[in-house]
């Protein structure tokens, strides 16, 4: 049986490889037949810039985004989050806190990193 699933990524992709970990996660769950979310707060939105360098496990990063874009997998930022200097492949939406909140409690699993 199918779930929607919440993988929400707040770590700062700069400081630690959590959040390049929990984007194999995610990708993972989307080769069933989940509905997989991706929600990403804080710094972590880093993860989808054109700039990279300065992210831990970047070879790693680089391996997987090409996937989350053939996949159509939905990301959603905060309102408000810069989006000019990311790349336009992604499925990228942005939600009010409330909003993703909201998304967050109607979801069947949600994974916090």
């Amino acid at each position: 049986m199918s779930k929607r699933i919440a993988v929400v990524i707040s770590e700062d992709p700069c400081v630690t490889a959590r959040p390049v970990e929990a984007l194999r996660i995610a990708l993972g769950l989307c080769a069933g037949d989940h509905e997989t979310t991706v929600v990403l707060l804080g710094q972590a939105p880093k993860l989808l810039r054109k700039d990279t360098d300065e992210i831990i496990d970047v070879d790693i990063l680089e391996k997987y985004l090409p996937s989350f874009t053939h996949l159509s997998v939905p990301f959603i930022v905060e309102s408000g989050t810069a989006m000019d200097t990311w790349s336009d492949s992604f499925s990228v939406t942005t939600r009010t806190a409330d909003e993703i909140r909201q998304l967050i409690h109607t979801v069947d699993r949600s994974l916090v990193f």
